[in-house]
């Protein structure tokens, strides 16, 4: 049953300030008021409140006098009259209360006068709106999402200028209650997938979204831990979230990440990127096959090469160049997977490096990594060039989540090969090719779609860059 807010002024005060914790909690701040001869309260988180606007509307209340309120008993009434504030809201329910207050609202109470005004002055910190540092482009916006979710917002309303846009508010987490925001063209949207995201939202069981979009991603995807490949795209560009939305998809936006989701995912989405767009079709269309062919080198090239170099003999002439020039200590197998685990451990440790200390651990890295392990013969210097390759091709994909599925399935196609030989390097492609059909996307009519269904138009136009179109996306 729902709580109230009670006729007496001294409990209702003394039961807010029990339930937002004052004095309890220092950020919390409560400031007593005499307003037209009654008493008066407000609470507001401190770093929330907006100092100018409060500052305003309490100047303005401490000139009322006693005539201007004696005839008032409802919060509507002293709202509509005296809140000069265009974002207020009134409620007399103690839960929508303080929910409200810590998302950084401002709550009135008065001395005779049923209910609450709820005043929405608030601003969250945060930081300014930089382009992101993964997707940087030579041409275009240099903007990027930031961690509060109203100023996302603004950002999609300054490029979608139309009526229909349309952002869905939803509340997630029984006790931190994050505000997730769905973005999308009200006559464009599928109305089935849409349907099937708001079920999906509406069932999280979740205590809190501490880990932001990716605790949201692993409550409404499908449980299939066993598949590596991506079923949600991300983007911290709003240009990106903006064509996406005007081509009928759905942007899910979560408060504190800058990183959105772009609904529904498909396989082929990821070999598109903003480049290809602020380039003219030709060179775009380039762009794009380069970065297909550079998915697949980076998954077959390790696994191929090691197949030719495990029989010598076999081996054309016209492909000696191929072969290992010297002998190393380790086995071919075990120089390509530590290598492989060898690239991951510098990521880890390059991400804990501060700035100061970069260049010398970049340089450290590269002497361990190559010159000090080939002089000790550890490794072949051949081996450290299709690594080289391979770790280079990770970072041309604009997605790390599928740069590290395309890795774990090249670790075990190498796995396969060497432990059957041609037939375990088919079967692992069979693998490969069965997880691709059997992986379920987050909902919508499939994760090969426009291959499976086909749509041949769909699907030329993942594959190349066509002019834009009238719909301009």
């Amino acid at each position: 049953m729902e709580e109230k807010l009670s006729i007496s002024y001294q409990e209702n005060v003394r039961r807010m300030n029990e339930l937002l914790g004052v004095p309890r909690s220092c950020d919390m701040v409560s400031r007593d008021f005499c307003i037209g001869g009654r008493k008066g309260r407000i609470w507001v988180v401190d770093g929330y409140g907006r100092d100018a606007i409060l500052e305003r509307m309490g100047s303005f209340w401490l000139g009322l006098r006693p005539q201007d309120v004696e005839t008032l008993s409802r919060m509507e009434d002293f709202a509509a009259r005296f809140v000069t504030f265009s974002e207020t809201a009134v409620t007399d329910d103690t839960e929508t209360i303080v929910t409200s207050v810590l998302l950084g609202k401002t709550l009135l109470l008065m001395e005779g006068i049923q209910g609450g005004a709820l005043m929405d002055a608030k601003t969250y910190p945060s930081r300014g709106v930089a382009e992101p540092a993964d997707g940087r482009v030579l041409r275009g916006s240099h903007d990027g999402f930031v961690e509060a979710v109203i100023p996302n917002m603004a950002l999609l309303r300054r490029r979608i200028r139309d009526p229909r846009l349309t952002m869905e508010g939803h509340k997630v987490g029984t006790r931190s209650k994050n505000d997730l925001v769905l973005c999308y063209l009200e006559d464009r949207v599928d109305r089935a997938y849409l349907t099937q995201l708001r079920e999906k939202l509406t069932h999280i069981r979740v205590r809190s979204l501490s880990m932001a979009q990716e605790s949201v991603a692993e409550a409404i995807r499908p449980s299939q831990w066993y598949n590596p490949f991506p079923k949600i795209r991300y983007t911290e560009r709003p240009d990106t979230a903006a064509a996406t939305v005007m081509e009928g998809g759905i942007v899910l936006m979560v408060d504190n990440s800058p990183a959105v989701m772009l609904l529904p995912t498909n396989f082929f989405d990821f070999a598109q990127e903003s480049n290809d767009f602020y380039f003219p079709p030709l060179v775009g269309s380039y762009l794009r096959l380069l970065r297909l062919a550079v998915f697949l080198l980076s998954l077959f090239i390790t696994p191929l090469w090691y197949l030719l170099l495990r029989d010598p003999a076999s081996v054309p002439p016209a492909l000696d160049f191929l072969a290992v020039s010297s002998e190393a200590a380790l086995p071919l197998l075990w120089q390509l997977l530590t290598v492989e685990f060898l690239i991951d451990v510098l990521k880890l440790a390059s991400l804990n490096t501060p700035d100061a200390l970069s260049s010398s651990f970049s340089m450290l890295g590269a002497l361990i990594l190559g010159d000090f392990a080939v002089q000790a013969g550890w490794l072949s210097p051949e081996v450290l060039v299709y690594m080289a390759f391979v770790s280079v091709a990770g970072f041309a994909q604009p997605g790390y989540e599928l740069g590290y599925a395309f890795k774990l399935l090249r670790v075990l196609l190498l796995l396969l090969s060497a432990a059957l030989g041609v037939w375990g390097f088919a079967a692992g492609c069979g693998g490969i090719l069965l997880l691709l059909i059997t992986c379920r996307p987050v909902a919508g009519r499939g994760y090969l779609y426009p291959l499976i269904p086909f749509d041949g138009r769909a699907l030329r136009r993942l594959l190349f860059r066509e002019p834009i179109s009238r719909d301009n996306t």
